[in-house]
């Protein structure tokens, strides 16, 4: 994190703003806003600009900036084209520890002005630290069609509120449950349809009951194959409802961030015969955490009934009695053949499509072979790679060619991803040479000769890369 994001009070504070154009202006209207004491300093200050100041109380000089005019300041931002002054500006408020922006000049910044999304006092900005207001403002765009006008008077009932259920609920904890159900109800219905009115009516009686619903609860997420844009809306929202989260190795990293930053988060990783919490241990502890009333999301790569013993883990959960939600998500198989550029399945090559994992319960690879080496047929393996040697070798000698097309995607759908395409004959011999790590995804049949051109994902990269 380059810059920490920060909302200040600005009210009545003495702001200089040094220019007098286009971009100055558009810096004393956001100043402005939040009730700044303008002071502008420019040979030529546009009308408009000295319109607004004067109006706002602000005062404009007309003239050359001296550093005496750092006296009082509170904020100081430099809009000038003149580079030579604005470092000038930028050196002389690092040294006085006064905040300073400098547009367009982020190594000269100590604050930056991010894209903002006003919905008061619901605010949100967006920064990308200087490196791209262009694309801070597109995604400023982006949310503003996602958050309603009407979230502000949402904020704005809040507010109003707030002291009363601090005196009626003493617990933090119980402070926030009330909250999150009220805000996700009917209360924040009646905001959204126009009746504020109502809504603070039901708000008051809620209050008066003190109403809070501590029953814990778990949601069982699919996280998907690794790219965090791959996860479903929903997953998304029960993950940020979460008080706790329990994640694996197969869940990236950026996904766990997308929980809340004061949600607990509980790693019980699992590798072949390596693991960090056994599973039982697991299903216990989801009893647990929501038998003290917490919400607990409980995330899984790619989809939790595949492959992922998410069946083990409701099955603990219903026996104690304890309420749950499923959220699909797109497993391994379909994501990684996806951004390998291999589809599973092919009116040219493949009718069908097989998933199986590589090894079992007792870490054999025992499986029905003879079904596995049907023509016109796709197999993928997962958490294959430590049999790999053994799977080649028994689909040879069950019927397959020898010639069949093997591909193995390391860490499909992330920045890291690998594929690595043979045939069962040369496959082991080739990952001597071209190495691979877990997590692996192995896909067996005619329809890896697609990927070769079919390979959108790297092509893509190097587009991008080019442009």
């Amino acid at each position: 994190m380059d810059f920490l994001p920060l909302f200040t009070d600005i009210r009545n504070k003495p702001c200089l703003l040094i220019g007098g154009g286009a971009v100055a202006l558009r810096k004393a209207r956001l100043l402005s806003k939040a009730g700044a004491q303008l002071r502008i300093v420019a040979h030529d200050i546009m009308p408009e600009l000295s319109t607004l100041c004067l109006n706002a109380g602000g005062e404009c000089i007309s003239g050359d900036y001296g550093d005496h005019l750092l006296d009082d300041a509170f904020l100081v931002i430099a809009a000038t084209d003149d580079l030579a002054l604005n470092r000038r500006v930028s050196d002389t408020c690092h040294k006085r520890h006064i905040p300073v922006n400098v547009v367009d000049n982020p190594e000269l910044c100590s604050v930056i002005l991010p894209a903002i999304i006003d919905r008061s006092p619901l605010v949100v900005a967006v920064s990308s630290g200087g490196k791209s207001p262009v694309l801070a403002r597109m995604m400023r765009s982006r949310l503003e069609a996602t958050i309603p006008a009407s979230y502000g008077r949402l904020a704005h009932l809040v507010g109003q509120f707030r002291d009363k259920v601090k005196a009626r609920f003493s617990d933090i904890e119980d402070r926030r449950h009330f909250w999150e159900n009220a805000l996700q109800g009917p209360v924040a219905e009646m905001v959204f349809a126009g009746n504020d009115k109502a809504a603070a009516k039901m708000l008051e009686d809620v209050i008066k009951k003190g109403a809070i619903d501590n029953k814990g609860e778990v949601y069982l997420i699919g996280a998907g194959p690794g790219d965090p844009d791959l996860m479903t809306f929903k997953a998304l929202r029960l993950l940020q409802r979460a008080d706790v989260v329990l994640y694996d190795r197969l869940v990236a990293p950026a996904i766990v961030d997308l929980c809340r930053k004061d949600a607990d988060r509980v790693y019980v990783g699992k590798a072949r015969a390596e693991h960090a919490v056994p599973q039982q241990d697991i299903n216990m502890l989801l009893v647990k955490y929501a038998q003290e009333g917490k919400k607990v999301a409980r995330l899984k790569g790619g989809d939790p009934f595949i492959f992922g013993r998410g069946g083990e883990e409701i099955e603990k959960l219903a026996e104690h009695r304890i309420p749950f939600q499923v959220v699909p998500g797109i497993t391994a198989a379909a994501g990684c053949a996806s951004y390998a550029g291999i589809p599973l399945t092919h009116r040219d090559h493949a009718q069908s499509v097989r998933f199986v994992t590589g090894h079992l319960k007792d870490h054999s690879i025992n499986l029905p072979w003879q079904e596995l080496v049907r023509p016109a047929q796709t197999v993928v393996f997962y958490m294959g790679l430590v049999g790999l040697p053994s799977i080649c070798e028994k689909l040879i000698e069950f019927g397959r060619s020898p010639e069949t097309p093997i591909a193995v995607i390391q860490q499909g759908t992330t920045p890291d991803q690998k594929v690595v395409v043979a045939t069962l004959s040369t496959m082991v011999e080739k990952l001597q040479h071209e190495p691979v790590r877990a997590p692996t995804l192995i896909i067996v049949g005619e329809v890896v000769t697609l990927r070769e051109k079919l390979a959108w994902y790297e092509k893509y990269d190097l587009a991008s890369a080019n442009l």
